[in-house]
């Protein structure tokens, strides 16, 4: 059971990777838009994008709850995924099913705080703080915790304040994190730039 939810959650991390890059970002086409196979949640989440640029990370559409077209899209999605994947997993591993169960809400619950609370997202998940603000908004996909940024190479670092204390985006003893870091780095190193803010138009294009 134990072992089944661990590797239940480093699958819906693999997942959220994904969908967040490739459905929710869309694919660069070369004189035309970017392609998703859920073109309204790409309309819904560059929307956010948007939103979050002009009020430093804030997004109203949280506070209105459901009655916000976005809000409601995000759950809609989040609970068709786990309405697909918890069946999908059960005859597997009942561990596995209950991390999508997990995962789902606990995805919900990050990124909702995260936007209603600006201070609390640049500490507690400081890679997704940097996927909004950063200058490449094309990167640093994960949300709820780092793990495929740092497997796929695409934790991208804006400055000092923003780099979690270790790539598992847990706390940790110091030895320890410093110990993890330093042997994640060897392998999967995180890269940095400058936070250079681009027009939001322009990464549409």
């Amino acid at each position: 059971m134990i072992k089944g939810f661990i590797a239940g959650l480093a699958v819906a991390n693999a997942f959220e990777w994904f969908a967040h890059k490739y459905v929710l970002h869309g694919t660069h086409r070369t004189g035309k838009p970017r392609y998703s196979p859920v073109p309204q949640s790409m309309k819904s989440h560059w929307e956010h994008h948007r939103e979050v640029r002009k009020t430093d990370f804030n997004d109203h559409g949280y506070v209105e709850g459901i009655s916000n077209w976005r809000t409601k899209n995000e759950i809609i999605s989040l609970a068709v995924v786990a309405g697909v994947f918890t069946p999908l997993f059960y005859p597997v591993s009942k561990g596995m099913s209950l991390a999508v169960l997990y995962s789902a809400c606990n995805y919900y619950y990050i990124h909702r705080r995260a936007h209603l609370e600006p201070e609390w997202a640049m500490k507690k998940i400081p890679w997704h703080y940097d996927h909004h603000m950063n200058a490449n908004q094309d990167a640093n996909w994960c949300v709820t915790k780092p793990w495929f940024d740092y497997i796929l190479g695409t934790r991208v670092v804006s400055s000092a304040n923003l780099q979690e204390q270790n790539p598992l985006g847990i706390v940790l003893p110091a030895a320890a994190a410093q110990a993890l870091t330093a042997a994640v780095q060897k392998f999967f190193p995180a890269k940095y730039v400058q936070q250079d803010v681009p027009e939001l138009e322009s990464v549409m294009e």
